[in-house]
């Protein structure tokens, strides 16, 4: 599976992003996809995921400001970011589990929030 996450930039302080991600190859593999950031010396973390048939998890720090979205068609996920703050400035990772919980990445897009 490969993943290809678009959509970052600069935005300040309570503005909105859209990040997108594009998966292709072994895509009837996934069972759910992702987004996970990792800000400047800080661990990758989750941010949140949504399931084939739509169930949805997101980490307490960006819910009810972020949205995710998936359009199984298309084979995309993207997320959208409300109300961003300069603490949700990091690397935004896109990422799909397979069937056997095997984890892949995509390359991150840069998310930055200025206040």
């Amino acid at each position: 599976v490969q993943l290809q996450a678009s959509g970052g930039g600069l935005v300040m302080a309570g503005g909105s992003l859209r990040l997108s991600c594009a998966a292709s190859g072994s895509i009837f593999s996934i069972k759910a996809m992702g987004w996970y950031r990792q800000a400047p010396g800080k661990q990758r973390e989750f941010v949140a995921y949504i399931t084939n048939s739509g169930s949805t998890q997101y980490a307490d720090s960006v819910k009810g400001r972020f949205t995710i979205s998936r359009d199984k068609a298309k084979n995309t996920v993207e997320l959208q970011m409300n109300s961003l703050n300069p603490e949700d400035t990091a690397v935004y990772y896109c990422a799909a589990e397979s069937v056997s919980s095997y984890l892949y990445w995509g390359q991150g897009t840069l998310v930055t929030v200025s206040s």
